[in-house]
């Protein structure tokens, strides 16, 4: 499974790197106001992937986090409730 997990990537690999080295034309981006960006196509595109990917990480980084306080909060309440339980028992065999 191992060697066909890798084969999969080296092909995805080739297919990208085909993809880049038949991308290299010059592409103009124009922002507002006049502002022009000229770079490679194949840039142009890693940067706005990049930026997708950076974009949908933040907005869903405070539902993560929001989550991880969720169970911290659960964790502390069941350990609370697991030595109040436990407390009683040890007072009666006293």
């Amino acid at each position: 499974m191992r060697i066909l997990l890798l084969v999969l990537k080296i092909a995805v690999f080739v297919l990208l790197l085909g993809f880049a080295f038949k991308n290299t034309d010059s592409v103009v981006v124009r922002y507002f106001l006049g502002v022009e960006w000229q770079a490679p196509l194949v840039i142009v595109l890693l940067v706005f992937f990049a930026t997708g990917i950076a974009v949908g990480v933040l907005g869903i980084l405070g539902i993560v986090l929001r989550q991880r306080r969720q169970i911290l909060e659960l964790r502390r309440d069941l350990r609370g409730r697991g030595q109040a339980v436990a407390a009683p028992a040890t007072a009666e065999s006293v």
